[in-house]
């Protein structure tokens, strides 16, 4: 990537590098961004037609362009565009069609029956694969190598059959069809990679550095953020039998991974996650209505990454920057700063961000 937005892009992949390994980087990683850039920022209309917005890379590319301008990326910040089609697209590729709205995309159900899971499987001509193939190819070139062009957030397991299939049914299928979820999972494992590598072969740098949209992780190599947001729905057992072997079987064909762990409800699963060694990170999302990541009630979700040798993506956003600079070195005085990546709001100057940066090098 060129230096267009960062001033030292090396240092950033190296430190992420140490994160995922769990070493010292002389401080912890964290993601910095402040307003304030004074570039050239150029008038871009909004499309009318609100799916143009997910789909039309010139306005894509034109808009993060204008972010970026208007944006200094510090201490472990780097410009990294989306190119998703809504979180979980492979529900488009095997079959759903996309419900747009000005927040995110939804799927519309399109599996009427669970004997339907055994007939999914990897068509090279689906529409929307096709489409998502030509989308990402125009925004890498329109970013001319200033911005990386993200690893869409494609997921995987039971979050893909349940976008097809509706949560609720979903839940009815979990116990009067196991056999067919049980099929319907191993064939998201078999098609995922024909997704997930198109991706990283097209989008991987020079060196093999990648990143993966939504939770700003960058590494060398295969890498992805994992989850099964649908686990606040099921029970320690399931979980166990379906979707930790899963979990497993795509971390072992990943040379970094990080779990999405949603909200309050997926707690239960965590002991389940710390057992699949080849999974390196947590991130913790607390839900709506919770205190940020700082809160000393989320501790005893990191005592066990931290038990298990894992390292940890924590968001602080609550309260002042005294409040910020104060969560995160009680943090730090608690588990030291390997491993440990902290993401913050956006700050008003640069200035005041770098002075924040300051007090946490070593």
């Amino acid at each position: 990537m060129n230096n267009s937005y960062i001033a030292d892009y090396p240092s950033v992949e190296k430190r992420f590098d140490g994160w995922w390994q769990h070493k010292d980087i002389g401080r912890p990683l964290m993601r910095v961004i402040a307003k304030g850039r004074k570039g050239n920022v150029v008038p871009i209309t909004i499309p009318e037609d609100i799916k143009d917005v997910y789909l039309d890379p010139r306005y894509l590319a034109d808009s993060y362009r204008n972010y970026c301008e208007s944006h200094y990326f510090l201490a472990d910040a780097y410009p990294n565009v989306s190119a998703d089609i809504g979180p979980g697209s492979i529900a488009l590729y095997l079959g759903g069609e996309p419900k747009f709205s000005p927040d995110t995309v939804w799927f519309e159900e399109c599996l009427d029956d669970a004997s339907l899971f055994t007939k999914l499987a990897y068509k090279e001509d689906n529409k929307w694969w096709v489409l998502h193939q030509k989308i990402v190819l125009e925004l890498r070139e329109l970013a001319n190598n200033d911005f990386i062009v993200n690893i869409p957030d494609m997921m995987e397991n039971l979050d893909i059959l349940s976008a097809m299939r509706g949560p609720q049914q979903m839940c009815y299928d979990m116990i009067d069809n196991p056999d067919e979820v049980n099929a319907g999972v191993k064939i998201i494992d078999g098609v995922y990679f024909n997704y997930y590598d198109w991706f990283y072969n097209h989008l991987k740098e020079a060196d093999g550095i990648a990143s993966f949209t939504a939770f700003n992780v960058l590494g060398e190599g295969r890498i992805a953020k994992i989850q099964c947001d649908f686990s606040a729905l099921i029970n320690p057992g399931m979980f166990r039998e379906i979707v930790q072997p899963s979990l497993r079987k795509q971390c072992q064909n990943l040379k970094y991974s990080i779990y999405h762990l949603d909200g309050p409800d997926a707690i239960k699963h965590l002991d389940a996650l710390m057992e699949i060694e080849e999974l390196d990170a947590l991130q913790w999302t607390c839900g709506a209505g919770q205190p940020d990541g700082a809160c000393t009630q989320w501790y005893p979700i990191y005592d066990k990454v931290r038990s298990a040798g894992k390292s940890l993506w924590i968001m602080i956003q609550d309260g002042s920057i005294e409040d910020w600079a104060g969560s995160t070195q009680r943090l730090l005085d608690k588990y030291g700063d390997k491993g440990m990546y902290f993401l913050y709001p956006e700050f008003d100057d640069p200035e005041q961000a770098q002075k924040f940066i300051d007090r946490f090098n070593k």
